[in-house]
């Protein structure tokens, strides 16, 4: 019996050791994923083709806030680096939820810039799906939805 306790008292142990260590891998993977999150914002807005070609999966889909859908070559051939005068592109709020090796990046980012010669300044709520494969964190999955006042 006494063996027993013992053994319950190692695996009770061991399972809360197990827990907090997925907590805090989940945590390391939340800081991941916000920085990416960021690194994609300044890549856009510079019109980085090549950081942007790094996070975004080759079979990416990526849907636009006006509801078009485009591939990776597509999304990568529209960027550069005067197109949108844009002069900043920030998140106001991140939440990510870590699934194994898929982690969800929601919450709303504000773009500020100059079209047709007109300031504009809009919300967009997003949702960025993103996969641990062959050693890093790739975007496989992207939307973006204007925010109505």
């Amino acid at each position: 019996m006494k063996n027993i306790s013992l053994l319950l008292t190692f695996l009770f142990a061991a399972t809360g050791f197990a827990v907090a260590q997925e907590t805090s891998s989940d945590a390391a993977i939340q800081s991941k994923i916000i920085a990416l999150e960021k690194t994609w914002n300044q890549a856009y807005k510079i019109g980085d083709k090549k950081a942007l070609d790094e996070i975004l999966d080759k079979a990416v889909v990526l849907v636009n806030d006006d509801g078009s859908v485009q591939t990776k070559a597509d999304f990568l051939a529209s960027v550069h680096a005067t197109n949108s005068q844009e002069q900043q592109v920030a998140p106001e709020s991140i939440h990510v939820r870590v699934f194994g090796e898929v982690a969800i990046a929601s919450g709303v980012m504000r773009v500020k810039g100059v079209e047709s010669g007109k300031p504009y300044t809009r919300r967009e709520q997003f949702v960025d799906t993103w996969l641990f494969k062959s050693g890093k964190w790739v975007c496989i999955a992207t939307d973006a939805t204007p925010v109505v006042k």
